[in-house]
């Protein structure tokens, strides 16, 4: 063999090492990183919480001043005698009063 082959051959040799370490090191990681990834998927930060918790609050305010209009004018016409109307305003008053226990009420500033 000529000595620039056994120098070609000799560096692939070395370099290979590299690529099987580097190979080998991904394998046993591989595991470790993809229960990880796991965890991270399921967990739900402090953060991610508390985003959820107020998107909810403002979702179910929104529905409370929905109803809320609807029931005024519900009301409104049931006073005036229409029966449909009152019977609307009865179950409005039901769906608002099952809502109410999930939206925080605002502390008094004595």
């Amino acid at each position: 063999m000529s000595p620039l082959r056994l120098l070609a051959l000799g560096l692939a040799a070395l370099a290979l090492q590299g690529c099987l370490a580097k190979a080998v090191v991904g394998v046993v990681t591989l595991p470790v990183r993809a229960v990880g990834a796991g965890v991270d998927a399921v967990t739900t930060s402090q953060s991610e919480a508390d985003e959820k918790r107020g998107r909810e609050i403002r979702k179910r305010d929104e529905r409370m001043g929905e109803l809320d209009r609807a029931y005024a004018k519900a009301m409104e016409r049931c006073g005036e005698g229409d029966d449909d109307a009152c019977e609307r305003a009865e179950a409005i008053r039901a769906e608002m009063k099952a809502l109410a226990p999930g939206i925080p009420v605002e502390p008094d500033d004595d």
